[in-house]
């Protein structure tokens, strides 16, 4: 999550555009393409973008387009930038002023991933701090197509009050629900960063028809906590997010952001890591804790077949589930 933090905050020098990439094919080959040359591939590739941001809107913007073109060189066609990469994250503290590093849906911040998404004749995920309103404001994605138009928005559904975290004081809950959007061979599931920790997201968004959930995230560890539960955080991390992969037989694409963060005596690390999953859980590519450009192949394929493995669809009891709705407790009788 981003802004300009207070005090010090992130340097003003622009990072290297030192993108990275690993490549790796995903799974194996479906039956039928693997008899037939002629047959139509069922691959697609998708790239996930971590950067480190500055105070400077333009460098920001800068390094996504860099990212994006980097995606796009390598044969992606779909790419997945991070939670509000526009700005440092600026929910570490609660501040009126930082409301005004909103900007509307047709801002500077998407016209320019539009335009970006447009040259490089890619879909490009891209999530920004949305002012709909006077007092109202949204955590906001938007998936381009790659003719520059809009496809989809989804609007963040959970928002955290962690320490340093601090986003019910910036964020209007989302008011869409769960989306599934069609781009290009498959159909994408936007969801935001908090979101990632909840079962009943990931399932309504794969019920919706998205086969990839893509996730731009802003996590890291606070300096107190790194030492002594670091690794537990980033492990649990990972392997929720896998989860949704497994339990709806779906891809799961995640674009975390790195390096650390300053507001005024606060700071986060952002752990970076961005990784792609396949519908078993399979982690087939991950990125460490530099800027980079995070590209794999998704064979489309392997969610039939994990499907039919694993029916975890068709054994749901719909009839059973009325609780969810409740915050707590179980229905009356």
């Amino acid at each position: 999550m981003p802004a300009p933090p207070s005090g010090p905050a992130t340097s003003a020098k622009i990072p290297s555009l030192r993108w990275t990439a690993r490549i790796r094919a995903v799974g194996v080959e479906s039956p039928g393409n693997a008899r037939d040359p002629g047959a139509k591939s069922s691959r697609v590739r998708v790239a996930a973008v971590q950067m480190a941001a500055v105070e400077q809107r333009e460098a920001n913007l800068e390094q996504a387009v860099a990212g994006i073109r980097s995606a796009a060189a390598q044969g992606a066609e779909l790419v997945c930038l991070q939670e509000l990469f526009a700005t440092p994250y600026f929910c570490q503290v609660e501040e009126a002023r930082r409301f005004d590093l909103a900007e509307p849906v047709d801002g500077p911040t998407n016209r320019a991933i539009a335009e970006a998404a447009r040259e490089a004749r890619v879909c490009v995920l891209s999530s920004f701090f949305e002012r709909r309103a006077a007092g109202v404001y949204h955590n906001t994605a938007v998936l381009f197509g790659p003719d520059g138009g809009a496809l989809g928005m989804y609007r963040k559904m959970h928002i955290p009050d962690d320490p340093q975290y601090y986003e019910k004081f910036y964020f209007t809950p989302g008011d869409l629900g769960f989306v599934s959007i069609a781009a290009g061979r498959t159909r994408v599931g936007p969801l935001v960063c908090w979101d990632q920790w909840y079962p009943e997201a990931a399932r309504l968004t794969a019920l919706a028809g998205a086969e990839l959930l893509f996730y731009p995230t802003a996590i890291g560890w606070l300096p107190e906590d790194k030492p002594t539960h670091g690794a537990d955080q980033l492990n649990a991390w990972q392997t929720m997010q896998r989860s949704h992969a497994i339990a709806n037989g779906v891809f799961v694409v995640v674009a975390n952001r790195v390096g650390t963060e300053r507001a005024g005596e606060h700071s986060i690390q952002f752990w970076g890591h961005s990784f792609i999953c396949d519908p078993y859980g399979h982690v087939i590519a991950e990125a460490g804790e530099d800027p980079g450009v995070l590209v794999a192949d998704c064979d489309l394929a392997l969610i039939e077949q994990a499907r039919r493995g694993w029916p975890f669809l068709r054994d749901r009891r719909i009839d059973a589930y009325a609780g969810l709705a409740l915050r707590f407790g179980t229905p009356a009788r």
